[in-house]
C-alpha cells in the first residue's frame, strides 16, 4: 500500500516538474526570441547609420576642389642678395677710330693700272664699318672720324649669361621636352657593343637653350664608353622645346633616357 502511495507521489512530483518545464521553456523561449530580435534590429540600425555617414563623408569629399602642385608650379625663391644700384653709366667715351680700310666702290681694271694703295680697300669683314678716308689702323669695331657717324664706348662689355649649374634646381613653369620616339629613331647601335651583347639605358643630362636647341651634356648614368657616345650623338642632334619661367625662354638642364636592346 505504502509503495503505491509512494508511486503516485512521485509520479504527480514528476508531472508537476514537467509542468513547470515547460512554462520556463515558454517563458525563457520568448525571452530569447525578443533579445535576438533586439539585437538583430540594432545591429541594422548601427549599419544603417554608418553607411550614412561614410556616404556623406564621400560626397563632401567629392564636392571638395582638390589642386595638385609640382615643385616645377611653384614661383622662384625669393632672392636673399641685397638691391644694389646699378653702377652710373661710364664717361669715358672717346670717338671710334675705325679699320685703316677706305671704303668704295671698285672698279674693274688691270693689274698694271692698279693703284699703290688698293691693299688699304676694304675686305668683305670691315666694308660695313669702314669710310671713304680711313681710319688709324686702330679697328675697334666702329667707324673711322671724320665721318661723324657712332662713337664707342670702350668701358662697355658684352656681358654673357652664366649657365645654370647641372644639379642646382630652377623652379620653371614648363621643363624642357623632347620626342624620346625622335631620339630613339637617331640612336646609332655601335657594332662593337653588338657584338658584345651590351644593353642598357645610358641617361644623358642636356643643357638645353632658350631656342630649344642643345649647348651641352653630362653622362648622368653610363653604361659603356661605345653606348654613352651613340647616346649623347642622338640627342644632341635633336631639337627641343625650352624651358618656361615667368613666360619666357631660359636655358635649363633636363635628363634624357636613351634604351640600348638587342633584339
Amino acid at each position: 500500500m505504502s509503495t503505491a502511495i509512494t508511486l503516485t507521489s512521485e509520479y504527480v512530483f514528476a508531472k508537476n516538474r514537467a509542468k513547470e518545464l515547460k512554462e520556463w521553456i515558454g517563458k525563457f523561449t520568448y525571452r530569447a526570441f525578443a533579445i535576438a530580435t533586439g539585437v538583430l534590429i540594432l545591429f541594422f540600425l548601427f549599419f544603417w547609420v554608418y553607411n550614412y555617414f561614410v556616404e556623406r563623408s564621400l560626397a563632401l569629399k567629392k564636392n571638395i576642389p582638390v589642386v595638385k602642385l609640382k615643385l616645377t608650379d611653384l614661383p622662384p625663391p625669393p632672392s636673399n642678395a641685397p638691391d644694389v644700384a646699378p653702377p652710373p653709366p661710364p664717361s669715358n667715351v672717346q670717338a671710334a677710330s675705325g679699320p685703316a680700310a677706305v671704303a668704295g666702290n671698285p672698279v674693274p681694271v688691270p693689274e698694271t693700272m692698279l693703284a699703290p694703295d688698293a691693299k688699304d680697300f676694304a675686305n668683305v669683314n670691315e666694308i660695313a664699318r669702314a669710310t671713304s678716308t680711313g681710319g688709324d689702323g686702330t679697328d675697334n669695331g666702329g667707324f673711322a672720324p671724320g665721318d661723324g657717324v657712332g662713337v664707342i664706348d670702350n668701358s662697355a662689355q658684352v656681358t654673357k649669361e652664366e649657365e645654370p649649374d647641372p644639379g642646382e634646381f630652377v623652379a620653371v613653369e614648363k621643363e624642357p621636352a623632347v620626342d624620346i620616339a625622335d631620339v630613339q629613331r637617331r640612336v646609332v647601335y655601335p657594332e662593337m657593343a653588338k657584338r658584345a651583347g651590351i644593353e642598357g639605358t645610358v641617361s644623358v643630362r642636356v643643357l638645353v637653350g632658350k631656342n630649344g636647341k642643345p649647348i651641352k651634356y653630362i653622362i648622368d648614368q653610363a653604361v659603356s664608353d661605345a653606348l654613352d657616345q651613340a647616346a649623347a650623338k642622338a640627342v644632341m642632334e635633336c631639337v627641343f622645346t625650352p624651358a618656361i619661367q615667368n613666360g619666357s625662354p631660359i636655358d635649363c638642364w633636363v635628363n634624357v633616357p636613351v634604351k640600348f636592346k638587342l633584339r
